[in-house]
């Protein structure tokens, strides 16, 4: 009854004729399920010593490679009031294009004329500075002209003491010769006297002498008097021509200061030209502001600032525009301690948000769907949640990103690591242990995966 003997008497007798046996029998579902279970144990055996590539999945959304082509805000560099719209959300604009015309808020600026009125002023300054240069090329002249007077002068007082130098030294000849006669006549005279004395000469004869004596001795003073004032001529030529240089020097360098004096009001008036051409080209600008242009070809997706007659400062947001033209790259999130396994030029499988796919982590042969991109820049500092961000694009011209992606939507990354068995990644992932860190040396192969027919229909 308890079937304890393997001595069985089934095989003996017909059980079928005896409901007892039939209704102790095993059901056949059992059997079934034994089997099963059988076939499943064999079946997880054989798949734990399958191979598994392992893999950092990541998280993130679609984005730009280039800056520029990334969404931006329309910014007006001057406080105004919007007057007009040329554009509206939704429009596609070239670069160039006036999307919102402002007017002016700013009681400086009220001027229609402010730009002629500035081109004026400056004209006149100009004016000015050309008067300057003149009156300095004129005190050049002054300058120059004094410089050649006083080099007559000089030759002129020079040529006056020669003259007197020659006088004098006539007129001290003549002294000379006069007192010689003087004393020749002197010496006559008495001789006269004596003879007169003795009664030889005649007292006519002797008046005569004494008449000569006197009239050489007039002479001698005159002369002596011409000699005198010849002297008086020399020292005073000499003065002058002491005296003059030191005269026109101070003249001189009083028209040298008129010069210098004149030349720094030229260069002030030059700096004011400078100030005035300043404020006339950003007076210039200013009016170009006043139009707000697309920088580069884009669609316009919000508008900030709405309505009409409303205030912006100088520097506020007015619309966002997105650029038209675009290279997709996705933005991922990684965490620090996958960071190590990550590297540039890494091929990463990425699965967008709206497209459809089938994905296998660890067996990316059976995966369909998924698009090949390549590690292009990795942040060297985590963002505010500690994770460090990596930028990938696409590396297949065959298999390019959706052309109906649009920036900021959602994206999976699967970077591809080291093939394992599937026991030791369950053993991996059990224990939180980290993917094995390896540098990749293999060259890459063309990828075998395709997207879906409805990814790439236009």
């Amino acid at each position: 009854m308890l079937n304890i003997s393997n001595n069985s008497i089934l095989t003996r007798i017909n059980t079928e004729r005896f409901k007892s046996f039939q209704q102790n029998e095993l059901p056949r579902a059992n059997r079934m399920f034994s089997i099963w279970l059988i076939c499943l144990l064999i079946i997880i055996v054989v798949v734990f010593f399958l191979p598994w590539t392992q893999n950092v999945q990541m998280k993130g959304s679609m984005t730009t490679y280039l800056p520029e082509q990334r969404p931006q805000s329309v910014n007006s560099v001057i406080a105004g009031r919007i007057e007009k719209w040329y554009a509206r959300e939704g429009d596609l604009v070239s670069a160039g294009d006036t999307i919102v015309f402002l007017s002016e808020i700013k009681s400086a600026y009220f001027d229609p004329q402010l730009i002629d009125r500035t081109s004026n002023q400056i004209t006149a300054k100009q004016s000015s500075v050309r008067s300057y240069k003149r009156k300095v090329e004129a005190l050049d002249r002054q300058i120059e002209a004094l410089g050649k007077e006083l080099e007559f002068k000089k030759q002129q007082l020079q040529n006056k003491i020669y003259q007197a130098e020659f006088k004098q030294k006539s007129q001290e000849a003549a002294v000379e010769q006069l007192i010689m006669g003087e004393e020749i006549a002197s010496f006559q005279y008495n001789r006269t006297d004596t003879l007169y004395q003795k009664g030889i000469k005649s007292l006519n004869d002797l008046e005569a002498k004494r008449l000569k004596v006197q009239e050489v001795q007039a002479k001698l003073i005159t002369t002596k008097n011409k000699l005198q004032e010849s002297q008086n001529d020399l020292s005073i030529a000499q003065l002058e021509l002491q005296t003059i240089e030191a005269t026109y020097r101070n003249k001189i360098e009083k028209i040298t200061s008129d010069k210098f004096t004149t030349i720094s009001a030229m260069y002030e008036a030059e700096v004011g030209i400078s100030k005035m051409q300043n404020q006339h080209e950003n007076y210039s600008r200013r009016n170009k502001m006043y139009y707000v242009l697309a920088p580069q070809s884009g669609y316009i997706t919000e508008a900030i600032k709405s309505g009409i007659g409303e205030m912006i400062k100088a520097g506020d947001q007015i619309v966002t525009i997105v650029p038209s033209e675009r290279e997709l790259a996705a933005e991922l999130y990684v965490r620090p301690m996958d960071l190590p396994l990550v590297t540039l030029g890494q091929e990463v499988r990425l699965v967008f948000d709206g497209w459809q796919a089938f994905i296998i982590s660890g067996w990316a042969d059976f995966s369909v769907g998924t698009y090949s991109g390549e590690v292009v820049a990795i942040d060297n500092v985590p963002n505010k949640k500690s994770l460090y961000r990596i930028l990938i694009k696409s590396n297949q011209e065959d298999m390019p990103f959706p052309e109906l992606l649009r920036v900021g939507a959602g994206v999976k990354g699967i970077a591809m690591l080291k093939d394992v068995p599937v026991w030791y990644e369950v053993w991996r992932q059990l224990n939180g242990f980290p993917a094995d860190f390896y540098q990749n040396t293999i060259e890459k192969k063309e990828s075998k995966f395709k997207p879906p027919v409805k990814s790439v229909a236009k």
